[in-house]
């Protein structure tokens, strides 16, 4: 897949009335400095007939007129805080054109060439970069990365419906909640919860894990796995099987666990070390009173449910199952409100630095989840209608998984598992095998 670049160029904010001032700040909230400090990219496929650069670019503009954070800079204040100017500098726009018709190089694998649809991740000042590329088919693919440290996924892919109204003609709504400042320390502090080494880390500890080699193994594959609406049934029923008050677990904690089981028992590892997954939990229904869907910015804090890798794969599914549950459950109001308290208290007091990494290329023998299952992310409509294609980019750490409801819009949902290619063969096996695990 060859890709030209046509143009590339920084485009800025349009302001339909008076434009606000440059001079102002936001500043980061403690959920924006835990996550990670780092771009995230994904791509989207539409088919012909699509909307013309002019006017996916005039939406864009129009959009970032709203979402101001998008369009400005990552700093520091006067006083040495962390804040978003609201300067306008703008967003790159690259326009570029492949040598082939899409078809051609669908469906979309899991692969370097990926890199090629969206600007490079590396020493971005821009907040947000865009890449619209022709094929000769006349089919468009857009690609859109963004820095975490703005928004999760969530508040990114809010933007992401507002930007395809904006092009429609359409107002804006809902009208994003920009107030950072909401989320304030109690008085006195209440640390009921364990943050040190969870959340947050000592500097010298996180310099030490930098400094470490992470090379991206040559030996690395990104397999993308189908689970149809019945296999996952099944799972659903399985994992819930041993449930005392009858209420079934969810899709995702059953699909979870059993994913957990198979990587495990394909990596190999031994029955003594202990194995976790880190799971991103939403704050947005949790606190309360509950923060408005609409809020834009970070949100989110992970749940670590933790055991031995042999009680792992000697016990059913519903004891994997369960411990994630829990560790789900666990992140609640007291949990978010506590890490808020100790953000502001022990976390300056003590020089730490957040947890969160995404310079590791090699998680064994733990795992990462990222679940894209409730986003719509898939209501990008440019004023031609949905994709029928998105996926994230190619990110080639071991043990970091992609969740997305697949593009068939049927229920089922697409996982894209990166493992070392010794190890695929047996995740193959297993991955849609029940019966296999349970032996």
């Amino acid at each position: 897949m060859k890709i030209r670049i046509e143009s590339s160029r920084i485009i800025k904010p349009f302001y339909e009335n008076t434009p606000p001032t440059t001079s102002s700040n936001i500043p980061l909230s403690v959920f924006d400095k835990v996550t990670y400090e780092a771009q995230i990219a994904i791509i989207y496929a539409y088919h012909p007939p699509t909307p013309s650069n002019t006017v996916i670019e005039l939406g864009l503009r129009k959009a970032l007129a709203i979402y101001r954070e998008w369009g400005g800079r990552l700093g520091e204040d006067e006083y040495g805080n962390r804040v978003i100017f609201l300067n306008d500098e703008g967003v790159r726009f690259v326009e570029a054109s492949a040598s082939s018709t899409l078809d051609q190089v669908m469906p979309f694998e899991p692969s370097p060439s990926l890199l090629n649809l969206h600007p490079s991740l590396k020493d971005v000042k821009e907040l947000v970069q865009v890449q619209l590329t022709r094929f000769t088919c006349g089919s468009l693919v857009v690609g859109f990365t963004a820095h975490h440290s703005v928004a999760d996924g969530h508040s990114t892919s809010n933007f992401l419906v507002a930007w395809g109204q904006a092009c429609r003609g359409l107002r804006v709504s809902p009208l994003p909640l920009h107030d950072r400042t909401i989320f304030t320390p109690r008085n006195p502090p209440l640390i009921q919860y364990q943050h040190k080494g969870v959340e947050f880390m000592s500097k010298s500890k996180k310099e030490h894990s930098l400094n470490e080699v992470h090379h991206i193994s040559e030996d690395m594959v990104v397999h993308k796995v189908h689970f149809t609406i019945e296999f996952l049934a099944e799972l659903k029923a399985r994992a819930s099987s041993l449930n005392r008050n009858n209420k079934p677990y969810s899709t995702f904690e059953s699909l979870l666990a059993h994913l957990w089981r198979a990587i495990t028992k394909a990596r190999g590892l031994s029955g003594f070390e202990s194995t976790q997954i880190r799971i991103s939990v939403n704050g947005r229904t949790r606190l309360n009173p509950k923060v408005p869907n609409e809020y834009f910015g970070n949100l989110v804090l992970w749940a670590f449910p933790t055991t031995k890798v042999k009680d792992l794969l000697r016990e059913p599914l519903p004891y994997a199952t369960k411990l994630i549950h829990d560790a789900i459950s666990k992140v609640n109001n007291d949990y978010f409100r506590s890490l808020i308290d100790f953000a502001n208290t022990n976390a300056k007091e003590e020089h730490l630095v957040p947890t969160a990494d995404m310079t590791k290329h090699i998680l064994s023998p733990n795992i990462e989840v990222d679940s894209w299952l409730r986003f719509p992310f898939y209501d990008l409509d440019f004023g031609t209608g949905c994709p029928y294609i998105f996926m994230p980019s190619y990110f080639p750490t071991e043990g970091m998984m992609f969740l997305l409801p697949s593009f068939i819009g049927d229920g089922s949902i697409d996982v894209f598992v990166p493992l070392f290619e010794d190890k695929l063969s047996t995740f193959k096996k297993i991955c849609y095998s029940l019966d296999l695990l349970e032996g």
